[in-house]
Parts: C-alpha cells; sequence; structure tokens
C-alpha cells in the first residue's frame, strides 16, 4: 500500500505499525501488549537486532523508497537505537512520507 500525503496521520501509521509489528513478533506476545507512541521496541518489546531488520523491511514494503529506514536508522547512535520508542518511527514516517 502506498500512503498519499492526505492519508498520513500519526493515527493512521501508528495503525500501519501496530499491525507490523503483529507480523514481526508473535501474536500471542502482543496480545497484553498496548502498542502506543510511547512504547520502546528494545525495552518493552524484547525486539532484538533482527527484529528490527525484518520490521524496517516490512515497514518498506508499504511505504516504499519514500521512507528510507536503513540511512535512517544509520544516522542514530547505538544508544537512541536501543531507546527506539514507537512515536519516534511514527513521526519519522509521517515526515517523510508529507
Amino acid at each position: 500500500m502506498t500512503a498519499t500525503p492526505a492519508t498520513v496521520t500519526e493515527t493512521s501509521v501508528l495503525a500501519e505499525l501496530t499491525d507490523v509489528l503483529g507480523s514481526v513478533l508473535d501474536a500471542d506476545e502482543l496480545e497484553f501488549i498496548e502498542i502506543t507512541m510511547d512504547t520502546r521496541f528494545v525495552e518493552d518489546l524484547d525486539l532484538e537486532s533482527i527484529d528490527l531488520v525484518t520490521l524496517t523491511g516490512e515497514l518498506r514494503r508499504r511505504y516504499g523508497d519514500a521512507v528510507d529506514f536503513p540511512a535512517w536508522f544509520a544516522s542514530l547512535e547505538l544508544s537512541e537505537i536501543v531507546g527506539l520508542s514507537v512515536g519516534q518511527v511514527v513521526r519519522y514516517v509521517v515526515g517523510q512520507l508529507r
């Protein structure tokens, strides 16, 4: 699905990201976790580096080349990646697609 600027909102991207997380993580793990803008990938969801790679691949399929996750991740320090929240990814996607 390719989003258009008119349909790109933080709410819609959060819903898409939550859906993608369901395909990356075990659905049983997500059953008891509410994904919010403050949810952290490593601390709250226990994502490992391979999960982040899978996540970015899934998001690229949904949003195309307009959202360059590899370049964005490369610009982050390790501590920033470890503390990365869902909200940071949502705001990045929205900013890239608008």
